[in-house]
């Protein structure tokens, strides 16, 4: 079985050779080759590993699970479909993450699309919720064939990185104001939850949004009334079955453009964190099982299972464990916590669902600020393409829906079609001198 990591290369200018007159020395003996790791999952559990597993899972119910219940709002969508999407998507991303990290021995985090429900944020109560279920259908298939086909790593180098991080910045883009449009009708929760998250940000990056959510919850105890129905509904999730529809308008409107972003904004951060780690992570087999789990959990109402980067970096370092070879217990630690939480999905929904609107808004405006910057600052720091990234990005800010089709789609094709025409090669009579 692979492990994933990188072998340990020979020093420089060693050229040497075992030859039958020189063998090399039996194992166990001074300069005796390292023998094949072997993992026991009893004896590689470490508190340290479970701890970050968790730390992980906090992190995404904190900010991420805000941004989907605002999509769910958005979508209006009753209590009993709001529960059952965070339930398929914490189940997907609990077994996934088990799966992957005991499959290659690397701490492997998954978690769901949160730009992609930012998109659906934008566009789900345009749709049909059938047709949405068809294109989540849609979009995970794509990335299964995608990525258990290798064209991966082909595609992301043939789409222009800045444009699609112009589209992703456009999707974000709304979130960052409603920060301040919320500030004229509940400044208390809006200040305190702002206030909050920078004054922790100094502290410790993973804590700041779980701080700005208690500040900003603190803030509406004082100011307003929160109203925490936690009577009825027993605290497991029934998950709903949706049968799904399949439409022209929201194969274009939502199926490609939320397969483009997972791609390229979670599952090409969530690889390099890996790499950057010392791992060598097999993209084929983590974007292709991401997609293949995407696919039976969309009826359910999974838009998107990924692998993760903020959430990747907690569990990816020495302090998962200083043995990069045990880290693995945290990506499955993070599962099985995952798993467990997901299954009262009901209960966070109906917690959250007290919550102040504008508490909702702030937060997930905080908690997607850093996805913002990352994509504004990739989609203009390369020169050949700030033409057609600014196209992509105004358009897709804009919102404007056309023939049916929401923003992002336009902002892309604009984006892709500036893009060509400014590098096609002009006749050489037809270039400026």
């Amino acid at each position: 079985m692979s492990t994933g990591i990188e072998p340990t290369a020979p020093p420089a200018g060693d050229t040497s050779e075992a030859t039958t007159e020189n063998k090399a020395p039996t194992e166990g003996c001074p300069g005796a080759p390292e023998a094949p790791p072997r993992y026991s999952l009893r004896r590689d559990v470490s508190f340290p590993a479970v701890l970050a597993g968790l730390i992980a899972v906090i992190v995404s119910y904190s900010g991420p699970l805000v941004v989907v219940l605002a999509a769910a709002r958005a979508g209006h969508l009753d209590e009993a479909h709001t529960a059952s999407w965070v339930w398929a998507v914490s189940i997907g991303s609990g077994l996934t993450c088990l799966f992957l990290s005991w499959r290659t021995r690397m701490p492997v985090i998954t978690a769901w699309s949160t730009p992609g429900v930012a998109l659906l944020m934008t566009n789900l109560g345009d749709y049909p919720y059938a047709q949405a279920i068809g294109a989540f259908l849609i979009s995970a298939a794509a990335i299964a064939v995608i990525g258990y086909s290798g064209l991966f790593g082909r595609l992301m180098r043939a789409v222009p990185t800045g444009v699609v991080n112009a589209m992703l910045a456009g999707i974000l883009f709304s979130f960052g104001v409603s920060i301040f449009t919320e500030l004229k009708t509940s400044p208390a929760i809006v200040l305190s939850a702002f206030i909050a998250f920078f004054a922790m940000k100094r502290l410790s990056v993973r804590w700041a949004v779980p701080v700005a959510l208690l500040a900003g919850a603190g803030a509406a105890l004082v100011t307003t009334r929160l109203d925490f129905a936690l009577g009825g509904g027993g605290v497991l999730v029934r998950p709903v079955l949706t049968m799904p529809d399949f439409s022209l308008a929201a194969l274009i409107g939502i199926a490609i453009p939320l397969a483009v972003v997972t791609l390229a904004s979670q599952n090409a951060p969530g690889t390099a964190v890996l790499e950057g780690a010392g791992y060598t992570p097999d993209d084929r087999l983590l974007v292709g099982s991401t997609g293949a789990m995407s696919f039976l959990l969309a009826p359910f109402g999974s838009h998107a299972v990924n692998l993760a980067a903020i959430t990747a970096a907690i569990c990816t370092g020495p302090e998962a464990h200083p043995d990069p070879r045990r880290r693995y217990i945290a990506g499955m630690s993070c599962g099985i916590w995952y798993l467990l939480i997901g299954s009262c999905g009901g209960v966070l929904v109906l917690l959250f669902a007290g919550l102040p609107a504008a508490l909702i808004a702030v937060v997930a405006g905080v908690a997607l600020l850093g996805a913002l910057q990352s994509s504004l600052t990739t989609a203009l720091g390369e020169v050949g393409t700030r033409d057609a990234a600014v196209v992509t990005f105004l358009c897709t800010a804009s919102g404007m829906s056309l023939f049916g089709i929401g923003s992002a789609f336009w902002g892309l094709l604009l984006g892709l079609l500036t893009h060509a025409l400014l590098k096609t090669r002009l006749p050489r009579g037809d270039r400026k001198t």
